[in-house]
């Protein structure tokens, strides 16, 4: 079914309160907006915007409206909302954020900690009119995740998940447990984030990639995770990858978990994201979440297969993206390594932004248009992106539309990134639920950026939309768990963990409740019929004989349900397995596959050779899910298989071919040798053949690719060159000697700053002489590097450190020049530029672009102008409004794109490396200079490492630009690529 929408309209709604309302135990307290410190920030009218502009409206399909439903005083900052089965809407604050970045005597602050919010709506009017705190807790240092679950409330607040339970429904907390504790991040949002109840009964949350992750449930059994990534905030400070948990598997990056709601059975579902800020959960058992990006063009929504790498960092973790970026590759390719084996497709590459909250709509209040929408709240462009997902081969495309925004799709009278500033760009949904009445809250953060670790609205002002069909009076439904009627009202409830109430006391009924349950099986909305399946499986023998039956039905995601609930229950997984294999769906092959993971060759043989038999050669999707069957098993599936194919390698179909590069087994090296090698196959299918010889950490893949970088045929020769020196550093470091066949060399300007090295720090050189070197060196690209490494070391005089800064901030290396400013003193130092100043100068475009070409482009690219060293510029004006650029570029360390804190290299020789630390293995790091070029060093050669808080950028003053250049850039930078 395609999503069908009616177009967008603008709709206004001024109703903002002059005062809040604070519910407290059994007294109401009118509490007046304060006057000064704390007054609404949109009462700063921007004169530059059109006539008729308002920070409230929203556009919407037409059949819909929206309404502010509550607003600051009432509370600040939300970061993420629920709902509980009154209908009330719950939410973390987050305004000590970052106190790091944002100091208390700047704006609003807790210092007794950050608070959960009680909010309701009590009589009915379509706002809300009451306000409680629920508890106030110093643990909680910005929370990113609330879940309300009867009367547990799971709060997100990294290291911890922390569960409050009100005993006697005060709206008071009486018991605080550490649920869970150890994961990485604190203070920082690319941690632990939302948990939500899924259809099975469990709870799924996730975390982002500020490990590490050290984490440990009740039942002993240890998570250990992490990668290379490290930084944001003053805590997040060690981390590593290539760490294994008690599964004995490597994960790595973000992670979806899933864990039994007594503590026990903690389970990776997916790894390797970025920052997946929430997942959610449709009633079939899948799983959706967003992702953010380095680069400001590869956000992204995607489906999640269970097990799956979703393909951020290298697959141990050691590597940022960048370092594996192959020739020729796209941003969006390489920075969710979308052409490596064992990677799940990335799903719907969104561009620019800053991703939060989603949640999967399947009630019918919305109307049939919404049902099976999946959302995801889009804070860095003020959208809600709509989604309905659309089945493909084992997958879903995802089909996507602007469904709610402040801007309108097509807007050609009036764009927002003309204005210096525009409060409409305020908007910052930070997440989005739905309510026990059907309709859609939006949490809206408001500020004016988003991202970097910082806050501009001094005030925590925030708000919540409610959204219903239009004239339609949505009511809060009155759920009476304690009879069964209540239980299957609430398990067929539109509000996600509202549902859990009505499945756990059904559940607790046993198979007394087959026959009521039953019934939801030929309810009109599938998603009713597939919450009776889960719950069937676990009502005993009788219930799971129903769900049986369902794995023989006509509807291909019922299969799929029944296949993943009986999985859950049954304790002969291959019988299981045995029922579904030949199924005509792929999506049920597909959980096939992955239920055999774990599930020895002997036992799964014949299995998992139907399950590759019957891959089309097209869809990836089921290709992941064979790789996954495959698990530790590639050696003796790639041996069952072979004995049906062809002997001559070149002779394989695409389908073959696909086959071994997805399980690249080492004793394939030689074959797909071959196949490199053969003129007569296409350039995709060799190509192909050397990703997959890539891949093979063996000696014997390590030569093979030696023996192909020698090639005559020079583009196989090229591409096998590159592999080679990727290799050398991370999977094959120790396979060969390396020395031996790429030997390091110096160049002669190297070899002669080494030399004026040695004799600048001879304690026999005449101090004029030492000057003299000095300043000959500061003027040299690698003499200027030399000099810092050894400033860095605390090994340079302090009589020479004059005299270099004389002639080092002229280096012709940028680098150099940027490095030198936390060592030496700029001559003439001290210049500053004003915001205020720069916002009133108008700029012209066209004069930018020669500003970006001669002075940026260096670095970044904006079009087809630029290099890729630093973020990528071209959607930049999607995330920044001007004002919010300009402080950008004038304060180039107050906001460091994740990924880019520079490192300052220095070998046992001398020699010295400055750039983004790409990979970071046991065997070499990599790290990429100003350049752009990646350089490898040996960790046995590292005297040593230091990362820096400054940006490789420099300031526009040390780049020497004017404040009518400034003005040009930014002028250029907000048009876009047009």
């Amino acid at each position: 079914m395609k999503l069908s929408i009616p177009k967008p309209t603008p709709i206004v709604r001024a109703l903002f309160l002059t005062g809040g309302m604070f519910w407290w135990g059994t007294q109401t307290l009118t509490v007046p907006r304060p006057a000064t410190q704390f007054s609404d920030p949109r009462e700063v009218v921007n004169q530059s915007l059109p006539a008729g502009s308002d920070s409230t409206r929203l556009y919407l399909p037409d059949d819909l409206e929206a309404t502010l439903w509550a607003e600051a005083p009432m509370f600040y900052n939300p970061t993420n909302i629920d709902v509980d089965a009154r209908g009330r809407i719950w939410l973390t604050e987050a305004v000590n954020y970052r106190n790091f970045n944002n100091k208390p005597d700047t704006r609003l602050d807790h210092p007794e900690g950050e608070r959960v919010m009680i909010l309701e709506d009590s009589d009915g009017d379509g706002k809300a009119d009451r306000t409680k705190v629920f508890v106030q807790d110093k643990d909680l240092v910005s929370p990113l995740g609330i879940a309300v679950i009867g009367n547990r409330v799971i709060v997100s607040a990294a290291p911890n998940l922390v569960i409050y339970t009100d005993e006697n429904g005060d709206d008071k907390p009486d018991k605080k447990e550490v649920f869970l504790t150890g994961f990485g991040g604190l203070d920082h949002d690319h941690s632990l984030h939302a948990l939500v109840a899924g259809p099975d009964g469990k709870w799924y949350f996730n975390t982002g990639n500020a490990g590490p992750h050290t984490v440990t449930d009740k039942a002993g059994w240890t998570l250990r995770s992490g990668s290379i990534y490290s930084g944001g905030t003053p805590y997040n400070t060690s981390n590593k990858g290539n760490l294994s948990s008690d599964d004995g598997r490597v994960w790595v990056g973000g992670l979806a978990l899933r864990i039994n709601p007594d503590g026990t059975g903690l389970k990776v579902m997916g790894h390797n994201f970025r920052n997946n800020y929430e997942t959610a959960l449709d009633s079939y058992g899948n799983m959706w979440q967003n992702d953010n990006d380095d680069q400001v063009v590869s956000c992204r929504t995607s489906w999640l297969m269970e097990g799956g790498n979703m393909g951020y960092f290298s697959q141990d973790g050691t590597r940022f993206w960048q370092a594996d970026q192959r020739p020729g590759q796209d941003i969006p390719t390489a920075h969710w390594h979308q052409e490596d084996p064992g990677v799940v497709p990335a799903g719907d590459i969104t561009g620019a932004g800053s991703p939060t909250g989603v949640v999967f709509y399947e009630g019918d209040q919305l109307g049939p248009a919404y049902r099976g929408m999946l959302l995801s709240a889009e804070a860095g462009r003020n959208v809600i992106f709509g989604y309905k997902p659309q089945p493909e081969g084992a997958g879903f495309s995802l089909p996507r539309t602007d469904f709610i925004s402040t801007f309108a799709q097509v807007d050609t009278a009036y764009k927002w990134n003309d204005i210096r500033e525009d409060t409409r760009k305020w908007f910052r949904p930070s997440d989005v639920a739905v309510g026990t009445d059907g309709a859609l809250y939006i949490a809206d953060w408001y500020d004016p950026v988003v991202g970097g670790h910082q806050m501009k609205d001094r005030k925590g002002y925030g708000r919540i939309y409610r959204i219903t069909p239009k004239g339609k009076n949505l009511k809060t439904p009155v759920i009476d768990t304690e009879k069964t009627k209540g239980q299957l009202a609430a398990l067929t409830n539109p509000a996600v963990n509202v549902r859990l109430l009505g499945f756990e006391k059904l559940r607790a009924q046993g198979e007394k409740a087959v026959k009521p349950v039953a019934r939801l099986l030929k309810d009109p909305n599938p998603y009713h019929q597939a919450r009776a399946v889960w719950l069937l499986a676990q009502l005993g023998p009788k219930g799971r004989q129903k769900v049986e039956e369902v794995l023989k039905s006509g509807t291909p995601d019922l299969r799929v349900t029944a296949f993943r609930a009986l999985k859950q229950v049954v304790p002969d997984i291959l019988k299981l397995a045995g029922q579904a294999v030949d199924d005509p769906s792929a999506m049920v092959r597909r959980e096939v596959a992955i239920a055999l993971r774990d599930v020895p060759f002997g036992q799964s043989k014949e299995l998992l050779l139907k399950l590759a038999r019957s891959y089309d050669g097209r869809d990836r999707y089921y290709l992941e899910a064979l790789g996954l069957a495959a698990d530790k098993k590639e050696e003796d599936l790639f041996a069952a298989l072979k004995a049906g194919w062809p002997a001559d390698p070149v002779q394989w179909d695409q389908r073959t071919a696909d086959l071994v590069w997805r399980l690249h087994p080492k004793s394939a090296a030689a074959l797909l040798k071959q196949r490199a090698l053969a003129i007569g196959l296409s350039a995709d299918a060799r190509r192909q053949a050397l990703v997959a010889l890539g891949f093979i950490k063996d000696e014997t893949a390590a030569r093979a690719m030696v023996d192909l970088a020698k090639a005559a045929d020079k583009t196989i020769a090229s591409q096998a060159g590159y592999w080679v020196g990727f290799r050398r550093a991370n999977d094959w470091a120790t396979l060969l000697n390396w020395d031996e066949i790429m030997p390091p060399k110096l160049s002669e300007a190297e070899q002669k700053m080494m030399a004026m090295r040695q004799k600048l720090m001879d304690e026999y050189t005449k101090e004029e002489d030492r000057v003299k070197l000095a300043k000959e060196m500061a003027a040299s690209p690698e003499g200027g590097k030399l000099l810092v490494g050894l400033a860095a070391d605390k090994k340079l005089p302090d009589a020479l450190k004059a005299a270099i800064g004389e002639t080092i901030f002229t280096n012709p290396d940028q680098s150099v020049r940027t490095m030198a400013g936390d060592y030496f003193t700029r001559p003439g130092g001290g210049a500053t530029l004003s915001l205020k100043k720069l916002s009133a100068i108008s700029g012209d475009a066209v004069a930018g672009q020669t500003v970006f070409r001669t002075t940026c482009a260096t670095c970044h690219r904006h079009g087809q102008d630029g290099k890729d060293i630093g973020p990528e510029l071209t959607r930049i004006h999607q995330k920044f409004d001007r004002n919010t650029l300009l402080d950008a570029i004038l304060n180039p360390s107050a906001g460091l794109a994740f990924g880019y804190e520079p490192w300052l290299i220095t070998t046992k020789t001398g020699q010295t490396y400055y750039g983004f630390l790409l990979s970071d293995g046991q065997q070499a790091v990599v790290v990429k200079d100003a350049a752009g070029q990646k350089q490898t060093i040996p960790t046995n050669r590292i005297a040593s490492r230091k990362q820096y808080t400054t940006s490789l950028m420099p300031d526009p003053v040390s780049l020497g630009l004017s404040e009518q250049q400034l003005a040009d850039l930014v002028a250029y930078l907000m048009k876009g690529d047009k």
